[in-house]
């Protein structure tokens, strides 16, 4: 039976905005994946440091 529209139950976001259905990927140095992902928090610390990197350096609208 599929879940029904407007339901009480179920996942609830955690941003007031949407995520890209893209990601963002690159390649990192050997043992870089297993150390970042023992940091807590990383996600949002990353997407952070993202959106103040893409500040930083004046960029502004989507596409960069």
């Amino acid at each position: 039976m599929p879940f029904q529209k407007q339901h009480k139950l179920g996942a609830k976001p955690l941003n007031d905005q949407p995520f890209d259905r893209t990601p963002v990927c690159f390649k990192v140095r050997q043992g870089v994946r297993e150390k970042l992902k023992a940091v807590p928090d990383w996600k949002e610390r990353l997407r952070e440091f993202v959106a103040h990197l893409i500040e930083e350096s004046g960029q502004t609208g989507s596409n960069g």
